[in-house]
């Protein structure tokens, strides 16, 4: 289990194949762990794992809150994110990669392309979170939770997470930082000695900062049109995913490809050659 420290955070990652690399960022919402591209819903039919490591070298991490990576209670910004990533890299030595995200780890990508441009050789987007009904539900979860920690307080939440293996998304009562606490009674003991008001300003204040606008987040529209990178957007289309914030970062990336195909024929046959087709062209 390769586990290295970035910015005083293991973050446990996995490398397949060998080629040029390509930097993965996982879906799931915040749930986002290396598993998800084998095991979560269309992750699971299109079987991106199956066929991308025959060519390239793809960096697979959980990210920091999520899976084996640790975590700490801070306003977590796309930023954060981003830095995970990048420095993951310079633990490998890579200078650039493209960078590739699936549901929310999509905003972490256009996020690393406006911090790092000079290491972003592409960006592929496979369902970019956003929409309306997105920001409402995120909003819902973290209310949720703030509404649970004021009822039972700190202690009540690390009770809570500890009885079950559910995530943030599933049970919404156990807040972003569920998983670390599972990981770390350390991390429970620091949790749990936490000022219950300003923890609940600092959670309040993560949320607006993270999903702050009616369409896909991660990066201010005015610094997206500023990448010259080449982009592929692969629209999903449902409450999480809206097709409207796969359209926003066309509209907003000025090298960007949309790939107009419905949600019912992204599958092995069509998404996988259509990524490689992406990223080396003359093949």
């Amino acid at each position: 289990m390769p586990l290295i420290e970035v910015d005083g955070l293991k973050t446990h990652y996995e490398v397949l194949g060998d080629g040029p690399p390509i930097l993965m960022c996982s879906p799931g919402g915040f749930d986002a762990r290396i598993e998800q591209w084998t095991d979560l819903g269309v992750y699971k039919r299109i079987k991106l794992l199956e066929h991308l490591p025959k060519q390239y070298k793809c960096i697979l991490f959980d990210r920091r809150e999520n899976g084996r990576s640790d975590g700490r209670v801070e306003q977590i910004t796309w930023t954060h994110y981003a830095q995970q990533a990048a420095g993951l890299l310079d633990h490998l030595k890579i200078d650039q990669a493209h960078i590739l995200g699936g549901c929310m780890g999509c905003s972490v990508v256009v996020a690393f392309g406006v911090l790092f441009p000079d290491r972003t050789l592409s960006m592929i987007l496979y369902w970019p979170v956003g929409g309306v009904k997105y920001r409402l539900n995120s909003l819902n979860r973290f209310i949720q939770h703030i509404e649970y920690v004021r009822a039972v307080g700190l202690e009540g939440v690390i009770g809570l997470v500890r009885s079950h293996n559910k995530n943030f998304s599933a049970d919404p009562r156990g807040g972003p930082w569920g998983q670390t606490i599972r990981n770390s009674h350390e991390f429970a003991d620091q949790y749990a000695s936490l000022n219950q008001s300003d923890y609940i300003t600092l959670i309040t204040s993560m949320f607006q900062g993270l999903i702050d606008r009616d369409t896909s987040p991660g990066a201010n529209p005015e610094d997206l049109m500023k990448i010259e990178t080449a982009s592929l957007i692969i629209p999903g289309d449902d409450d999480f995913h809206a097709k409207s914030a796969a359209r926003y970062l066309h509209e907003c990336l000025p090298n960007s490809q949309y790939w107009d195909i419905p949600t019912t024929e992204q599958n092995e046959d069509t998404v996988p050659s259509r990524i490689i087709d992406f990223l080396d062209p003359s093949a």
